[in-house]
């Protein structure tokens, strides 16, 4: 008896423990509350985390401390709470608001198609909650307002493309150009530089013409030169003639 009995005592004092523990973990949510409603968003946050130290799995101190982050939009640790809460949640309402508040997080990161998600997986739950079909509306217009400024960007992105390419194959075909024309005129050059070559050899090679009165010099000296061959075979032949008339009279 006495060991059954001291068994019990213990029990009461484990449920003490643990009705102290759960009245602190509470007593930091409501002073959390408090300072939440005044705007102290970040002392708030302590407070539920203090919570949470005390007791992981207290759904409310996660579900405000959510708020908390959300209102400093840290929507990135608040959407990690808000899930874990829609997955974890022992009743459907707060599963519902956990999966609403997810959404409006998402919302707030323009990931769209993530929220309308959300929002409906917070109808399934609560068909009646005109706030999610709202922002489930909403969140399908934002969505398609996304889409269609991603498919004008990409228009104008490709229409960009295109530009650039043409005006990269222009500057080409004028560069292209450029050195037609630079070749071009080396050739011209090269041209004139050959046919100068030309003409000078045909110069060279033609005999040079001389003019009229160097033409009538040359035949003058000509017929003096003969004039003077002539006279100097006459006067052999004169001598030729003695020397035979002196033979024979000798």
């Amino acid at each position: 008896m006495r060991k059954f009995k001291g068994g019990y005592i213990l029990l009461l004092v484990l449920l003490a423990a643990l009705q102290v523990a759960g009245q602190d973990e509470k007593k930091m949510v409501r002073e959390g509350n408090s300072l939440y409603d005044d705007g102290n968003y970040q002392e708030a946050e302590i407070e539920y985390r203090k919570a949470l130290s005390e007791n992981q799995g207290y759904a409310k101190g996660k579900f405000n401390l959510g708020d908390a982050m959300y209102a400093q939009k840290n929507y990135e640790e608040a959407g990690k709470l808000f899930g874990e809460l829609g997955e974890t949640a022992a009743n459907d309402e707060v599963e519902s608001k956990s999966w609403y508040n997810l959404g409006n997080t998402l919302m707030e990161q323009q990931k769209y198609k993530e929220s309308i998600e959300a929002f409906k997986k917070a109808l399934r739950l609560n068909p009646d909650d005109q706030d999610a079909k709202y922002n489930l509306e909403y969140a399908r217009k934002k969505l398609k307002n996304q889409q269609q400024q991603q498919q004008q960007n990409k228009d104008q992105n490709k229409d960009q493309d295109k530009k650039d390419q043409n005006k990269d194959q222009n500057k080409q075909d004028q560069d292209k150009n450029k050195d037609q024309k630079e070749q071009d005129k080396q050739d011209q050059q090269k041209d004139k530089q050959d046919q100068q070559q030309n003409d000078q050899q045909k110069q060279q090679q033609q005999p040079q013409q001389i003019s009229k009165q160097d033409a009538q010099k040359m035949l003058e000296a000509l017929k003096n030169n003969e004039k003077k061959t002539l006279q100097e075979l006459q006067k052999q032949k004169a001598k030729a003639v003695r020397a035979k008339k002196s033979d024979i009279d000798w």
